[in-house]
């Protein structure tokens, strides 16, 4: 049994606009137009969003040769690279771009850059999804950094004009990092108009370090294949506190807990509420104590998006 004596939930927590754009479109797609709706990869990094659109009749797939000619395909909230975009035109496929618009504006910052003739930096890790569509906008002059020690290695098409970019959901501090090292490589780098950087990761990640200081330690509630909620826990722990990632109760690892008065929990930007609820209430089970379940809000988040065509009148 855990002495769990205090439960404290960060808000902001979970869903961002971007994600909340991108369900919804699914589930109107699902609801408006007849099946089967295909979705291109997982919709938002999370198995419990994935698999209960699946049951209402979304088909997932890696990739648009799995996709009848002229069937209905809608574009994941991470994007997707010109090439795919390219090959769905050429299979005559009614495309539906439920793109996070803070993703499309990192497409739109490298096709600027890109025809200025610019090498552009991306910071970001490879292979993730959101990654793979922001290069594929700029193959020849983009290259892909995660840490410093990768800076001195790589090899640019224009050192004399150089300017990064940044995957959305990066660790705010960490991609600071990567920059210091870019800039004494490339002391005539040049920055992008605003960070890249999404507001909810911002504001996640500094809830985060707020609430490291207020309790033992952290779970932070999202999918293994979320960037966004690695990110949470690595914030954690260079903040002082113990973090672990729990894809949902069932993943709860009660020895990590021994001796924690006080947990916080936080949940990346594609985890339901409903997920973080079950594993407040797993908790609140497992301890001999009487547990209190307070929230702290560090930010206040009203952010919409519209969402795409052909539902394009519509909010959420």
């Amino acid at each position: 049994m855990l002495e769990l004596r205090r439960i404290l939930l960060a808000k902001p927590r979970g869903f961002c606009a971007g994600v909340v754009r991108a369900i919804e479109t699914v589930k109107r797609a699902l609801s408006e137009f007849p099946h089967p709706v295909y979705v291109h990869r997982q919709i938002v990094h999370n198995k419990h969003v994935v698999e209960e659109l699946r049951r209402s009749g979304a088909v997932f797939v890696h990739s648009v040769e799995e996709v009848p000619d002229g069937a209905l395909i809608i574009f994941s909230a991470h994007g997707v690279s010109p090439s795919v975009r390219e090959r769905a035109m050429q299979k005559r496929l009614r495309v539906i771009d439920a793109t996070c618009p803070l993703v499309s504006k990192v497409h739109a910052e490298v096709r600027k850059y890109a025809k200025k003739g610019y090498s552009i930096v991306l910071i970001g890790h490879k292979g993730h999804d959101e990654v793979e569509g922001t290069v594929g906008e700029a193959p020849e002059q983009t290259v892909v950094v995660s840490e410093p020690c990768d800076v001195e290695s790589i090899n640019l098409p224009n050192p004399e004009k150089v300017v990064y970019l940044t995957q959305t959901t990066l660790s705010i501090d960490a991609a600071k990092v990567v920059v210091e090292a870019l800039r004494r490589r490339f002391p005539h780098l040049e920055a992008p108009p605003s960070w890249d950087i999404c507001y909810a990761t911002q504001n996640r990640q500094n809830a985060v370090k707020l609430l490291a200081q207020m309790c033992d330690g952290i779970l932070v509630v999202g999918s293994h294949n979320s960037s966004n909620a690695q990110r949470l826990c690595e914030v954690a722990i260079e903040s002082g506190t113990m973090a672990f990632l729990v894809e949902d109760a069932g993943d709860i690892d009660v020895a990590q807990l021994e001796g924690l008065s006080v947990i916080g929990i936080t949940a990346s930007a594609s985890t339901p509420e409903q997920i973080v609820m079950g594993v407040v209430e797993r908790l609140r089970q497992l301890s001999q104590f009487e547990t209190q379940v307070d929230e702290v809000e560090f930010a206040h988040e009203e952010m919409r998006f519209p969402l795409p065509e052909p539902f394009s009148n519509s909010r959420v």
